[in-house]
């Protein structure tokens, strides 16, 4: 080898050493380095015990103008925790030589799935994941709440059943009521259905709830995402052979479609008795109707994309409910709040039937979404047909068409509580103030109570609406 070609390759193997050695220093190993996460700590709402939760996720940000390199990242209870990581992209209890830019981040997904145990109330499922670097650790802590529950997975109840307020019901695939069954529930019962899992009711239902303890159904996620999303469920469904269902007190929260009634009573009752309940935040429509008998009372039903919906006629009587709808984060209030025709199409044919419906005390307002009609009813064909309403406050540019308008109130502010769009918040009880049309303004009627179970008629006359001013 001649001289030339010897300090050639000197020269080559002390660069190959220079760039090396520049690579390993691209890392800064500063124990003074700095790191930070955007949570301290990641925490779950209520998660169901074998249902599982939403993901959650956290950022590492390195704040350093060179690399940093974490030796680990180490879920502290290993492949036996509740929770399961993953960081950036890697499934993994535990991770080592993660190689973060400069000035860059990565993430960590965090997920949940507990295991029953025989605890009645709420219990803190902890964990932690440990990040090391340059001699250091950071912590971020896990936390959520487990909840035991009844679970019902693709559930027919073929008997008389009465469900006690022990438990949460989390309903999985979806619930049948036979039609040789009844189903009771019970006051303080929680109903927990997933997103494919409606309430289909063949036979009857009858819900117990009272005023401070009443039935509720909702979506069975409950984290903060969550828990006011429409359409988290599919909605319960009283269906051609059921009979003599009776709610009371029950709140009804985020269906696709809260209440569906198809088809006549097969008896001369009510198919549906609606009494003081709360049907809120509905994808679709809050009540459904397809030529059937039901009678609601001091009910609230609020913020759906339709909020009461009648097709093909039938029997309504509502007294002293509250019907209202505000454009907000989930919805543009587009439709009126009460749709009603006596006709449906068939196969593209027109299909009539009778039609007999009273709304009495009732308030039907909406805002936002540009509608100037708040009530729209169509008739089609020869078939009977009565539709009332009676000393109720409206808002309408037109008035109702083909119905009897009886002592009513048109276009005035309602003047509900609270509205507080930017935060969902929404109050409709009434204030009594120079400028609430709906005090005393009532017909009196045969309900002593409104939806907050307080006495009606503190002045001479009922107010309009589910609740009365106390």
């Amino acid at each position: 080898m001649n001289r030339s070609v010897f300090i050639c390759l000197i020269f080559i193997c002390a660069y190959a050493v220079s760039i090396l050695s520049c690579k390993k220093e691209n890392f800064i190993t500063n124990p003074e380095a700095t790191l930070s996460t955007s949570a301290d700590t990641v925490k779950f709402d209520t998660v169901f015990t074998s249902v599982g939760s939403i993901t959650q996720s956290f950022k590492i940000f390195n704040t350093n103008n060179q690399k940093l390199l974490l030796s680990s990242i180490k879920l502290m209870g290993g492949n036996n925790s509740f929770y399961k990581i993953n960081i950036n992209g890697i499934p993994s209890a535990q991770l080592n030589d993660i190689e973060i830019e400069a000035n860059d981040s990565i993430y960590v997904f965090v997920s949940l799935n507990i295991d029953p145990n025989s605890a009645q109330l709420p219990f803190i499922i902890t964990d932690s994941i440990l990040i090391q670097y340059n001699s250091n650790e950071r912590f971020v802590q896990l936390q959520s709440f487990g909840q035991n529950a009844h679970f019902l997975n693709n559930k027919t109840i073929i008997r008389n059943t009465t469900w006690l307020n022990d438990l949460p019901y989390v309903i999985l695939g979806g619930l049948r009521i036979d039609s040789s069954a009844t189903l009771n529930i019970e006051a303080g019962c929680k109903i927990y259905a997933h997103a494919n899992a409606p309430v289909l009711v063949d036979g009857t239902l009858i819900i117990n709830g009272i005023k401070n303890n009443e039935v509720r159904f909702a979506g069975d996620r409950l984290d903060e995402y969550y828990k006011d999303l429409p359409a988290s469920w599919p909605g319960i469904y009283f269906r051609t052979s059921s009979k003599d269902n009776v709610l009371s007190f029950a709140i009804i929260k985020n269906a696709n479609q809260g209440i569906v009634v198809i088809d006549p009573s097969i008896n001369n009752l009510p198919k549906l008795t609606i009494h003081q309940c709360i049907i809120d935040n509905a994808f679709d429509a809050g009540f459904f109707s397809t030529n059937s008998y039901v009678k609601a009372d001091n009910t609230l039903i609020s913020n759906c994309g339709s909020n009461i919906k009648i097709e093909s006629g039938g029997d309504y009587f509502f007294t002293n409910c509250t019907i209202a709808a505000y454009s907000n984060l989930f919805f543009l209030h587009n439709k009126p709040v009460l749709q009603a025709t006596n006709y449906s199409y068939g196969s593209g044919s027109l299909v009539t039937e009778n039609m007999n419906a009273t709304f009495q005390n009732c308030i039907f307002w909406g805002d936002g979404g540009g509608i100037d009609d708040e009530i729209a009813i169509g008739k089609e064909g020869s078939n009977a047909f009565s539709f009332n309403i009676d000393h109720c406050l409206y808002k309408a540019l037109n008035p109702p068409s083909n119905a009897t308008l009886i002592y009513n109130i048109t276009n005035e502010d309602p003047v509900f509580d609270s509205i507080d769009i930017a935060h969902n918040y929404y109050d409709f009880r009434t204030i009594k103030a120079a400028n609430a049309p709906g005090i005393d303004n009532g017909i009196n009627t045969v309900f002593p109570k409104d939806l907050d179970d307080s006495i009606r008629m503190r002045g001479l006359f009922t107010d309009i609406g589910c609740y009365e001013k106390q």
